[in-house]
């Protein structure tokens, strides 16, 4: 519809009832159609202006005056000083003006001046630029605006002198519309090379960029509501990254590997060195271990040490819902890494992209992105000088082609660090931090079995998290002891009410556990004992392995026994058969489970001898028998020497107990103090 208004009045007319007059008014010319419009005087500007568009160019002024007079109604006389003031046939409809003034009082009365028509597109249409040339009313062609509520008195304006025409009132637009020249042309593009000043060689890059970006652009879609973009291969960001601030200085604990991955280095800066003798550079480097070992890092840090591209992928970044895309982008990724060889490709979570092949009617074409990947790395096409480093922490799910030599020649493990790359790894971002000078590192890193270098990151932000929360200026033990019981039993439960019979129950239990560990010879040193209640438990008695034990001899399992029979021990002798608790399941487990290695898995049994027995579902009945039957002497033994033992040093079993009930917590030195009889500080 066209839009005829001034400031905040428009007239409207259906753009249907111009194409119908249009078509009755061109029929009726017949073979004429090659006339042009003959030039008329216009009332205001006096241009000799062209019909040229609309198929309006075989009208001539008689056939216009009829279309004007049909399709715009008349004005009378008493209406044409300021038509849109007074009940007319046009609709009136409000938009918002320049200003606030405006908007609440109108226009300033006085002759209509030559007003900026204010349209909603950057450049004007066809229609726009014809109203740049109207004399009389500009149209505004209406974006979003506010409307406002219709007033039943209309403020009354004085009407404005204008010329008015003698047959009633026909708005001059329409002439004007129908008889305008032809807009600007558009710019070609070999024209626009030249106005720009665009290098003869670099005119073929300009052009086929400017093709890329049209056809990305025209290839935007809308399904169901949900707007979609086509992808391809030019998508994947393919720059290489840059990591000079990561070393081989930032890797603790895990030496071999980092020894590895030098000797890419080495390939990378000098691969005369190696081929000097008929060698070839490796394709591949696969690094396998658990979550949070570092495997990334030493990737981060072999694109620090190493003066070539190094390119970083993920391997979801290849998973996409269109066929092909991922293959496509495996393309992009070698071919821009071939370019710039010698470099370094880096896919972190491998086995995303590098999964077995299946049949799946399902995801027929979900074997693609492998076959490319795998193609890439040793296919036909050689890839010389381009180093694939691979990660993932689920090698089981890699396909068996992927990780055969040619492709990934060397498999590199990254294991949990021990407890002498613990030290290190608790020293490195103990020096991020404020810490205590006498922090011992090494006592942490003992009592922290198992951890990656992630656990020990965290467990040093705990600590310097706690300390702020005390309003302390520095880390302590105290705070890193905190973080790491945190870690391994949860929270502390402060809030959880116990009366003081469970207190000494839970007291008496936990020295029964320290008692058995300290007075017997191959348990582990004790760490700490406490009856703050920490998660699912009410109380605890950490232990703290000298070393790591690579592997253990059978009087140290029967140790580990012992103490586990200690707690349940302690409740019968203290408070009698008839009042022993639940809390010693989780105990029974663990002596359970040592019983049962040692029979079936470790052959530590003489009446079954040196044999395994993984499934005793398979077994005779009479193994099973004999299996069970062993199981319990070694439990029973071991609940006679704990309980023999916590009779013997039944003084020492009351004063720790009583020292816990009074302190709560009571690390090494404190509990040694108490079983030597010693009194312990008032803290």
């Amino acid at each position: 519809a066209f839009t005829l208004g001034y400031t905040s009045s428009q007239v409207t007319v259906p753009l249907s009832h111009l194409i119908n007059v249009l078509n009755s008014l061109k029929s009726s010319v017949g073979s004429s159609s090659t006339a042009t419009c003959k030039t008329r005087k216009h009332k205001e500007q006096g241009q000799a202006l062209q019909c040229t568009e609309l198929g309006l160019s075989d009208l001539g002024t008689q056939q216009l005056d009829e279309l004007v007079n049909h399709m715009l109604p008349r004005f009378s006389p008493q209406e044409t000083s300021f038509p849109f003031l007074s009940q007319t046939a046009w609709r009136t409809s409000h938009l918002s003006t320049h200003s606030f003034f405006y908007n609440k009082y109108g226009e300033s009365v006085g002759p209509v001046p030559q007003l900026t028509p204010v349209f909603s597109r950057q450049h004007p249409s066809p229609l726009q630029s014809v109203c740049t040339a109207l004399q009389h009313w500009p149209v505004l062609v209406q974006s979003r605006g506010f409307k406002t509520l219709k007033s039943k008195t209309r403020r009354q304006l004085p009407a404005l002198d204008r010329p008015v025409e003698s047959e009633g009132f026909t708005p001059s637009f329409m002439k004007g519309f129908l008889t305008r020249d032809k807009g600007i042309d558009v710019e070609s593009l070999d024209s626009l090379l030249k106005n720009k000043n665009i290098p003869d060689g670099q005119q073929d890059a300009f052009k086929r960029g400017f093709a890329e970006g049209f056809l990305k652009a025209q290839f935007s879609c809308n399904f169901f509501n949900l707007r979609f973009r086509t992808t391809s291969g030019l998508d994947s960001a393919v720059d290489p990254v840059q990591m000079k601030n990561v070393t081989f200085e930032h890797v603790k604990g895990v030496e071999e590997a980092k020894n590895e991955l030098q000797e890419v280095v080495e390939f990378l800066k000098n691969p005369q060195k190696f081929t000097a003798l008929g060698g070839k550079l490796p394709k591949g480097v696969l690094l396998v271990g658990p979550p949070g070992t570092g495997k990334t890092l030493l990737a981060r840090a072999v694109a620090g040490e190493a003066d070539v591209p190094f390119y970083y992928a993920s391997g979801s970044e290849f998973d996409e819902m269109f066929v092909g895309v991922g293959a496509s982008r495996i393309r992009n990724l070698f071919r821009e890494a071939k370019a710039n060889a010698p470099c370094v490709i880096f896919i972190d979570e491998l086995d995303s992209v590098g999964g077995k092949r299946i049949e799946s009617p399902m995801h027929p074409y979900s074997r693609q992105t492998i076959n490319q990947l795998l193609a890439e790395m040793d296919g036909f096409k050689p890839n010389e000088g381009v180093i694939i480093i691979g990660a993932t922490n689920f090698p089981e799910a890699l396909d068996n082609a992927l990780i055969r030599p040619g492709r990934f020649d060397m498999q590199v493990t990254v294991p949990k660090p021990d407890v002498k790359g613990r030290t290190e790894i608790l020293n490195w971002y103990l020096k991020k931090i404020k810490v205590d000078p006498d922090i011992e590192a090494n006592v942490i890193a003992r009592g922290t079995v198992g951890f990656s270098g992630a656990d020990l990151e965290n467990l040093v932000n705990q600590a310097a998290l706690k300390a702020a929360v005390d309003g302390k200026d520095m880390v302590t033990m105290k705070e890193l002891e905190f973080a790491k019981d945190k870690i391994l039993m949860g929270p502390e439960r402060r809030s959880a009410e116990i009366d003081q019979k469970n207190k000494r129950i839970t007291a008496y239990h936990e020295s029964g556990h320290a008692i058995v560990a300290y007075y017997t010879k191959d348990a582990m040193p004790i760490n700490k004992a406490t009856i703050m209640p920490r998660g699912p438990s009410l109380g605890h008695v950490s232990m703290l392995p000298e070393n790591d034990r690579w592997s253990e001899t059978r009087s140290q399992l029967l140790a580990q026994m012992d103490v586990s029979m200690g707690g349940r021990v302690a409740e019968e002798i203290i408070f009698g058969h008839e009042n022993i608790t639940t809390g010693a399941s989780s105990d029974f487990d663990s002596a359970t489970k040592i019983a049962k290695m040692m029979v079936t898995r470790f052959g530590m049994c003489e009446k079954l001898g040196v044999m395994t027995y993984n499934d005793m579902t398979e077994q005779s009945p009479e193994t099973q028998a004999a299996v069970e039957h062993e199981v319990r002497v070694l439990l029973k033994e071991s609940y006679e020497r704990a309980k023999a033992l916590l009779k013997s040093h039944a003084k020492e079993h009351k004063n720790l107990a009583d020292a816990l009930l009074m302190y709560e917590t009571l690390d090494a030195k404190e509990i040694q103090l108490v079983l030597e009889g010693k009194t312990l500080e008032v803290r």
